[in-house]
């Protein structure tokens, strides 16, 4: 379940970062699809990496602001 749950927090989160950088860096064109998915082609792995990387720190804090540190 962790997999896949940073399978897809990855996969949303590098699309729409992905859209919003490329169309806000090189303008709103029928070109921009391309450009998106050749971008997504690269940060999706990366995304995917660093969410798994990540994961138990997030958990951590999430415990800590949840609970409280002590």
């Amino acid at each position: 379940m962790p997999w896949m749950f940073a399978f897809y927090m990855a996969a949303i989160m590098a699309l729409l970062m992905c859209t919003v950088i490329t169309a806000s860096n090189t303008g709103l064109d029928r070109g921009l699809p391309a450009r998106i998915l050749h971008a997504y082609a690269l940060a999706m792995p990366v995304a995917f990496g660093c969410v798994l990387l990540v994961r138990p720190l997030v958990a951590r804090l999430v415990r800590w602001s949840v609970r409280g540190p002590g």
